[in-house]
């Protein structure tokens, strides 16, 4: 070494340093700059023609060979330079204790500051276009080193294999349904709030039965066809559905689905009769309780229905859901059959809002971000009496997840009206979407 050195000038020898520095510092940058990277990005930007991000791509899928030839790479010339600066230092100062000590000491200091640190602190903060360039290079090494990646791979497998390690069970950075909604959750500076709040309300279907989404059977609008025709025309009349489900003197029976805006072309007919709007049912499709919305959605596909009876285990209705039910759920409330409803409730100016018993407390928790429990009753009547376990009797409150209540309405068989008061916890989230739009 020294004879060689000899025979190199000294501005050689030391841009022969530098350019190994150099060399040891692409190799760190590429390390991390492609074990941080965005894998679908780089997938993103690969099918609009990125060549970089394909090759980057491929890489990643051949992550032993990657590493190898990084890392074999990186630490052969990290010994060697060291080797070279101190025959450098030899020649020019002599064969001491102090400059071999000195000689190390200043590049393992150059090394970790130009080589090591920064690096890969630029590599992390700019993953993606790094890693999409440094493949351009790193795709022939990996080539040209194939056969001594082979042979050092297979020191590496046999010691795996003694470790009882499979590399190829690993998920090579495939996300599961809880880590896709933590990643919507935190794009609130990428994504409009109402889109992302549609992604999370997407997942959250998986964990949805027909019984969370449907309109519950005392809220349900029946008509019956026992009574007087007079009063079931003005109940079409009046009616601001377009389907309702029709029974015929046993109210637990339903016989069909009548079509309301078939049923008023017959209205002019001065002789019409029950047996005419019979003739007009359609065949109720009834659904178990308890199945999952998103079943539930390719079963509407399949049997090209739109509107459904959730029945129990009894065949007791206990309530009705459609399609515009489930697509409300994915998108917000974007119409509704009654004026009375409001689709945007908002808190009084003193914290406080006024709910009806019947309210669903997922419309609670979504409309007022709240935290109300929903495995257990649906309803803000139910949770009460769940809580209480008795009919109130005079008004009270009561605290449930951090949200006091009011009972400030009721009767003898259930509660009618509440004072919800809006806690903390509610306040603050509301200014962090505020904030994000």
């Amino acid at each position: 070494m020294d004879s060689l050195l000899e025979a190199w000038p000294w501005w050689a020898q030391v841009a022969l340093v530098v350019l190994l520095l150099v060399f040891s510092a692409f190799f760190s940058i590429t390390e991390t700059s492609m074990m941080a990277a965005n894998r679908h990005r780089l997938k993103h930007l690969a099918n609009k023609g990125s060549q970089g991000s394909k090759f980057a791509t491929e890489l990643l899928n051949r992550t032993e060979e990657l590493l190898s030839v990084i890392l074999i790479g990186n630490n052969v010339i990290n010994t060697f330079v060291p080797v070279l600066v101190a025959g450098i230092a030899v020649h020019l100062f002599g064969n001491s204790g102090s400059v071999i000590s000195m000689t190390t000491a200043i590049v393992a200091f150059m090394i970790i500051i130009f080589c090591e640190i920064t690096p890969k602190i630029i590599g992390a903060a700019f993953p993606d276009p790094i890693a999409s360039r440094v493949s351009w290079i790193i795709r022939p090494l990996v080539w040209l080193m194939t056969p001594l990646v082979w042979f050092v791979n297979l020191f590496v497998t046999a010691l795996l294999r003694v470790m009882r390690l499979d590399t190829r069970k690993s998920n090579h950075g495939r996300l599961s349904p809880e880590e896709l909604r933590s990643l919507v959750l935190e794009t609130s500076h990428f994504i409009p709030s109402h889109h992302r709040d549609i992604l999370v309300n997407f997942f959250n279907l998986e964990n949805i039965t027909v019984d969370d989404v449907m309109t519950p059977r005392a809220r349900m609008e029946t008509l019956d066809l026992s009574r007087p025709i007079d009063e079931v025309i003005h109940q079409l009349e009046t009616s601001y559905h377009h389907n309702l489900p029709t029974t015929d003197s046993d109210p637990d029976r339903v016989i069909g689905i009548l079509s309301v805006r078939k049923a008023i072309s017959l209205i002019g007919d001065k002789e019409i009769s029950h047996e005419q709007f019979k003739s007009l049912l359609l065949e109720p499709y009834f659904i178990p309780s308890g199945t999952q919305v998103l079943q539930q959605i390719h079963f509407f596909q399949d049997l090209q229905q739109r509107i459904g009876l959730v029945v129990d285990e009894y065949g007791i209705v206990l309530g009705l859901i459609t399609i515009e039910d489930i697509v409300e759920e994915l998108i917000g409330e974007f119409t509704t059959s009654l004026p009375s409803l409001t689709n945007n409730p908002q808190w009084l100016e003193d914290g406080t809002f006024l709910a009806s018993g019947s309210f669903s407390l997922r419309d609670l928790n979504r409309l007022l971000q709240l935290n109300l429990p929903t495995d257990g009753p649906r309803t803000l009547n139910g949770l009460l009496l769940d809580t209480l376990e008795e009919i109130p009797d005079n008004n009270v409150s009561i605290k449930i997840a951090d949200c006091v209540m009011e009972i400030i309405q009721f009767d003898q068989q259930s509660i009618k009206m509440v004072r919800i008061h809006r806690p903390p916890s509610s306040l603050v989230k509301s200014n962090r979407y505020a904030h994000s739009e």
